[in-house]
């Protein structure tokens, strides 16, 4: 509904100012100040003022009485607030706001676009356990992945798997080189990446510590594992195929815990084997803008505005990571509408030289997208590791479900029986709260931005932070059960994946301000995922969750739903409570973030 709404909006003010005989390239239309009593409005004023010699809140007032509201469904009036155009919508929108969402639990989910798309993220290195610093793009990526989903695209999601650089060589080698009593100490965590990554430890410190000789004797045996792989020798493949596919295993529970979960993993060698990473080596010597200096095959980009030139093609031959990410990229042309890849800031300048190149190439880059994040940092003394120089996601998902037990037993002791909840229910709600509480901080933030994850604000029930959004929906789900025990008709209240049938309940029925308000929240979400999506924002939905909140909790103080004083009334706010479980829901579930059903 809102988004019909918007496009009445855009509509309606387009031929207005056609009318006025201005232009209509920018309408400026956005969701207006908290203050202002409109669904939308358009600052288009401040932008024709220059034009038409008037000032802005004239120009709002001559733009809105040329406004024709007659052939629209969901607007109804126009009238300003100083420089602002603002349009109202009226009780036919509520109307069918309510009954869209009230028994929809896939309320939000856009129609299908016919249009595929491939989101790569994470690519971490698998040279051992993931660490904290880089969370930030498994949440991330899995949450673009999950909107795009969301707006109606056709979404796979790929993890690119380094299989073919000197880190895995160097693996490898120290793997076939060095036996048990050569490492640290096993460890504490029983899981493979764990294990192999005191191999690839003790192998780099050897290339550091031992004599010139030995270094020489090892660097010799690495060069051969890479050239092997360039020469498309199989039994170097399976030699460095065993590395990293029980490493990546390793990993891949890891981040199952997230959860972020995979529908492929591209190998690297895949585009050596094919043959494609040398097309795109042979093509690129053929363009005016290659060229031989220093021991290797490099491209000039300063017509694309970049001074740093981008190897290609080592002297003996062998390419380059660079090289085969553009076989690779060609690939997901081939195969799909669009490309996305989640990377790290540190890989800013090798996303530009890879658009650079993949133009250069004759590839259509409009279909590429970058999300570019920063790192994720931990307050000091906050946390221990339990190993090795850093602190791994395994130990901050392990800490955050231990403090978010301690905080549900601790509001156990304060508010309700010991009895109201199992150790079951306890420890599910301790997993969803505590995984939810790091998921949502991270992606929370606007992904350009460092931050540092603060455990009391992302456990805080009482602040704008996972815990205090899943309420909602725990709340929802209690007033709808509470409902249904007192023989009330409700949709079904179990897992938000299964439908339950509309209400028969009048919109026109909520009558106090808060109810309205609230409504008007949940009119508005489909259109937050759809902007979200284009934008490729996640952090906004989370934005939306904390004023959904808001909304909610100031209806839930109003506004009593089973004791409402007529049959109308409550009929019409249990509809309201089923729509904003399914908003809830929806929106946490686009954040990769659980919604319990009780807390």
């Amino acid at each position: 509904m809102f988004r019909q709404f918007r496009s009445e909006v855009e509509a309606a003010l387009s031929d207005a100012l056609a009318a006025l005989d201005l232009p209509t390239d920018d309408l400026g239309i956005e969701r207006p100040p908290d203050e202002m009593d409109a669904t939308l409005a358009s600052s288009v004023a401040f932008r024709l003022a220059g034009e038409v010699g008037d000032a802005p809140p004239n120009v709002a007032s001559e733009v809105a009485g040329a406004v024709d509201v007659a052939p629209y469904d969901y607007l109804v009036s126009v009238d300003t607030a100083g420089p602002y155009v603002n349009f109202h919508v009226g009780d036919r929108y509520l109307a069918d706001t309510l009954a869209a969402a009230a028994g929809d639990a896939e309320y939000g989910v856009l129609p299908d676009r016919d249009t595929s798309v491939v989101v790569e993220h994470t690519s971490a290195n698998p040279t051992g356990p993931v660490h904290v610093g880089r969370a930030r793009n498994p949440i991330v990526g899995d949450a673009v992945a999950n909107l795009l989903e969301y707006a109606g695209y056709d979404v796979d999601r790929h993890y690119y798997v380094n299989d073919a650089g000197r880190q895995m060589a160097v693996f490898t080698w120290a793997y076939e080189t060095f036996d048990e009593s050569d490492l640290e100490e096993a460890p504490a965590r029983d899981r493979a990446e764990y294990d192999l990554v005191r191999y690839y430890r003790r192998g780099n410190a050897y290339l550091e510590e031992a004599d010139a000789d030995a270094v020489e004797a090892a660097e010799a045996e690495i060069r051969s594992i890479l050239q092997g792989l360039e020469a498309g020798d199989e039994a170097t493949y399976e030699r460095v195929g065993e590395v990293v596919d029980a490493v990546l295993g390793g990993m891949k529970d890891c981040l199952a815990r997230l959860p972020a979960e995979f529908d492929e993993f591209v190998k690297e060698t895949r585009f050596m084997r094919d043959g494609s990473t040398d097309d795109i080596a042979a093509r690129l010597k053929e363009t005016e803008h290659a060229v031989y200096e220093e021991d290797a095959w490099q491209l000039e980009l300063d017509e694309w505005g970049i001074d740093k030139n981008l190897v290609f093609l080592r002297s003996d031959d062998t390419s380059l990571y660079t090289t085969r990410d553009l076989a690779h990229h060609e690939w997901k042309f081939d195969n799909y509408d669009r490309a996305v890849t989640v990377l790290g800031e540190d890989h800013k300048l090798q996303a530009d030289q890879l658009g650079a190149a993949l133009d250069l190439l004759g590839n259509d880059t409009d279909a590429l997208g970058h999300v570019i994040y920063s790192y994720v940092n931990l307050p000091d003394g906050k946390m221990s590791t339990r190993r090795g120089t850093g602190v791994m996601l395994d130990d901050l998902l392990d800490e955050a479900i231990d403090r978010a037990r301690e905080a549900v037993e601790s509001r156990m002791d304060d508010r309700i029986r010991d009895d109201d909840l199992t150790d079951e229910d306890v420890e599910r709600i301790a997993h969803q709260v505590g995984i939810g509480a790091v998921r949502y901080d991270i992606v929370s933030k606007q992904p350009a931005k460092a931050i540092t994850f603060e455990w009391e604000e992302a456990l805080d029930f009482e602040a704008q932070s996972a815990p205090f959004v899943q309420y909602v929906h725990a709340r929802c789900c209690g007033i709808l059960d509470e409902a249904a025990e007192a023989g009330f008709d409700v949709p079904a209240t179990g897992d938000a994946s299964a439908s339950g049938d509309a209400f028969d309940a009048d919109a026109a029925a909520l009558e106090t301000d808060e109810a309205e308000a609230l409504l008007r929240e949940v009119g508005r979400f489909p259109a937050v995922i759809e902007s979200a999506a284009e934008d490729l924002e996640p952090h906004t939905i989370a934005t939306f969750t904390r004023e959904f909140a808001d909304a909610y909790n100031a209806f839930y103080r109003e506004c009593p739903v089973v004791t409402a004083e007529r049959d109308e009334l409550r009929d019409a706010r249990l509809a309201l409570v089923a729509a904003a479980r399914y908003t809830m829901a929806n929106a946490l579930d686009a954040l990769g973030v659980s919604a319990p059903e009780s807390m």
